[in-house]
């Protein structure tokens, strides 16, 4: 079923519920209704074992188990039509940083010197030009973080989604990422559903931010931080933001 109008994913009452070795029961995710808009940048925001991850798994088609309905506008998509990046950096070790940009677009069957092309703009775009030749153990972690992220971004996905990708970087390094993907995203509008437990990087980042609590894991509430961007972290509303979803996280703990 394709959608109308500017909803690019709809969720439609889903749950999930894992069944462990011994027929034991463990509800994940409730009633989970929520619509994604077409070059939004929601922010899915919880704390550890509130089901984020679940959620982005079973929009990404990882999981097919659940209950309720999961659409999306250009009909039903395969993992392979979204961009994925993970906490973990997920790279081939045996191969340079160009060569994993390129895999999404070498499974997809494009032409090499293409593929190349397009590779070699996304690590420009990322910062890492210069770097095509080397292998992920010569590189920093942020590096490698980048490198996933063009890698994502290469396979021209309109859906991006991204599980907590900065959660193991340090902290400069973090907003530098965060300020890179929110570049990306304004020269590129996709849309994007980026998964956190940082407040502050959830306000940072968000069009929308839709807070999980539970377990099972429901909607809360929904946020819209009404900040021009780029925003201040010391700027008054995004302090007093901060403060009333630090209110209402600290209730879902």
């Amino acid at each position: 079923m394709s959608l109308e109008g500017n909803t690019e994913i709809k969720l439609e009452h889903v749950s999930k519920t894992f069944v462990d070795k011994k027929n034991m029961s463990y509800p994940v995710l409730k009633d989970i209704c929520l619509e994604v808009k077409k070059q939004e940048f929601l922010v899915l925001l919880g704390a550890g074992r509130t089901g984020k991850t679940v959620l982005l798994e079973l929009i990404s088609g990882l999981d097919g188990e659940y209950e309720g309905t999961i659409s999306f506008a250009g009909g039903q998509l395969e993992t392979k039509d979204m961009g994925i990046v993970f906490q973990k950096y997920a790279l081939f070790p045996w191969k340079t940083v160009l060569e994993n940009v390129e895999m999404n677009q070498k499974f997809r069957g494009m032409e090499k010197e293409e593929r190349i092309a397009k590779a070699k703009g996304y690590l420009k775009l990322v910062g890492l030009e210069g770097f095509e030749n080397h292998y992920p153990h010569q590189i920093s972690g942020g590096m490698k973080q980048r490198t996933a992220i063009a890698r994502a971004f290469a396979g021209e996905s309109d859906i991006m989604l991204l599980d907590e990708p900065f959660g193991a970087l340090d902290a400069q390094t973090r907003w530098q990422m965060e300020e890179e993907v929110l570049r990306i995203w304004e020269e590129e509008k996709r849309t994007v559903i980026f998964v956190t437990n940082n407040i502050e990087e959830a306000i940072y980042l968000g069009d929308r931010i839709v807070l999980l609590e539970g377990s099972p894991a429901m909607i809360k509430k929904e946020y819209i931080p009404d900040m021009k961007r780029p925003r201040s972290y010391t700027d008054t509303r995004f302090l007093e933001l901060r403060n009333e979803i630090g209110d209402d996280f600290a209730l879902v703990l």
